[in-house]
């Protein structure tokens, strides 16, 4: 058995099979636009709503809140998106081609940067390490200017009362704006979360990659109001949950996850501690989950420009403190990326045909179960079980087109964890075939018995 790490294998595969499109298809597409289809929407709706029960629904002190995409233009000027959120942009000459100067020296030196780095020390480090366009290898660039990330827009009726807005490029902020709502509305104590799941949208100048990086994507994230003297205390426990989502109740295989922590130098200005996880993708290793200590800094710029206090008031100590946060923060498409790449695997059987296997956990299957009626004549009864299951909540599909090795094979490859086949001896019986995908082991089970809960009992899971 081999996992095929192999963007073009992985990425055929998912359009193929309906968990995503390219957008736009009929148009001849949009660059890095994807549409999820009928099985990735629900491995997605899947992933998010673990998330949801993990993260927000199984802990006392978190919140979910649902902010809006379009914000007063001065959230953006507190937070220091429309100043400062920008990348270096450098064009080759020659070719026309365009980078990120930032990523062009990552990928061709050994030089250390931060997003702090002046442009003039960028355009100098590319200088001095001789550095050449990856495309046509000439030395010919343009100056570096930066480019603002975020995608603008404008609301108003007629032209000249139009007033510059923008779509946000995080969720983050929609939170940090809401703190006081939140804390008064709930009663809330410090140390308390506020969570959501939400579209951004970036102008990013090289997006890629599939689903990694994109213009349009969702995000989940977090942000926990610690006091100052518990931020290390909750970072940590983050950390550690972060991690045991990733491994235990997504079972992704700890070989492709790698922990980094940055150092001071490398961190954002308002971070006292930040680490990544990254995953392994085809593409190579790049970030996959961020978790930050971001101190006092985004409540400090909002009350400094709305000239709103944010302050809160311990009612036992009755300190008043602008509380420090700790975020995590993940990209929806980006983790639904790792878990298909995580989950394909090509085995050669003992006939020396090669089956194609979707290894997703459970929870995250679109379908949990698949009914097969083993020939046309047995639809009766098989759309009986079909029924039964469907009025259990158990998501399942019918198929009864080709033959049963191709419907096994064909469930398979979108990662079903059972067949349940009706044969002619469960008209008689009323007992049925259950194959379990990973091993195709085959147990009968009576159809009164049928549950997804007596399924896993049956192959001891």
């Amino acid at each position: 058995m081999s996992n095929k790490n192999n963007q073009e294998t992985i990425v055929n595969h998912l359009k193929t099979y309906g968990f995503i499109y390219q957008s736009s298809e009929i148009y001849n597409g949009l660059s890095n636009s994807w549409d999820f289809g009928p099985l990735g929407s629900i491995t997605k709706n899947n992933l998010k709503n673990l998330w949801l029960q993990d993260f927000v629904f199984s802990q006392k002190n978190m919140e979910l809140i649902d902010s809006c995409i379009i914000l007063n233009p001065l959230v953006w000027k507190a937070s220091g998106h429309i100043d400062n959120f920008s990348d270096p942009l450098i064009d080759c000459k020659s070719c026309k081609s365009r980078y990120r100067a930032d990523k062009l020296i990552e990928e061709n030196s050994s030089e250390s940067i931060n997003e702090q780095t002046e442009t003039s020390t960028l355009e100098k480090i590319i200088s001095d390490n001789n550095i050449s366009c990856p495309k046509c290898k000439k030395n010919d660039w343009t100056n570096i200017r930066k480019f603002n990330l975020m995608f603008d827009t404008s609301i108003g009726v007629v032209d000249d009362s139009k007033d510059k807005v923008y779509l946000r490029p995080e969720t983050a902020q929609g939170i940090f704006i809401n703190f006081k709502n939140v804390l008064r509305t709930q009663r809330n104590k410090i140390p308390f979360g506020i969570a959501q799941i939400g579209k951004s949208f970036r102008n990013e100048i090289t997006p890629g990659n599939f689903i990694f990086r994109t213009r349009e994507f969702e995000q989940m994230e977090i942000e926990f109001f610690v006091s100052p003297s518990d931020d290390c205390k909750y970072f940590e426990f983050f950390e550690n949950k972060i991690y045991n989502f990733l491994t235990k109740i997504l079972g992704l295989k700890e070989s492709n996850i790698k922990k980094v922590d940055y150092p001071k130098e490398e961190l954002a200005h308002y971070s006292s501690k930040t680490i990544d996880y990254f995953y392994n993708f085809p593409h190579g290793e790049a970030e996959l989950w961020g978790l930050a200590n971001r101190g006092d800094f985004d409540l400090k710029q909002h009350q400094l420009v709305s000239n709103k206090s944010l302050d809160y008031l311990d009612d036992t100590t009755k300190e008043k403190y602008l509380p420090h946060i700790i975020e995590p923060s993940v990209g929806v498409e980006r983790l639904l990326y790792a878990i298909y790449v995580d989950s394909y695997c090509e085995e050669i059987l003992e006939d020396g045909n090669t089956r194609v296997v979707m290894k997703l956990d459970q929870k995250i299957a679109p379908y949990k179960v698949a009914v097969l009626p083993l020939t046309n004549k047995l639809t009766e009864l098989a759309q009986s079980v079909y029924s039964q299951l469907l009025n259990k909540n158990i998501l399942c599909t019918y198929d009864s087109s080709g033959s049963i090795g191709k419907r096994y094979r064909r469930q398979d490859a979108i990662g079903t964890p059972y067949c349940v086949t009706i044969d002619f001896n469960s008209l008689e019986d009323n007992v049925v075939t259950v194959r379990e995908r990973d091993s195709m082991i085959q147990k009968r089970i009576n159809i009164s018995e049928l549950s997804l809960e007596n399924i896993n009992k049956l192959f001891d899971k």
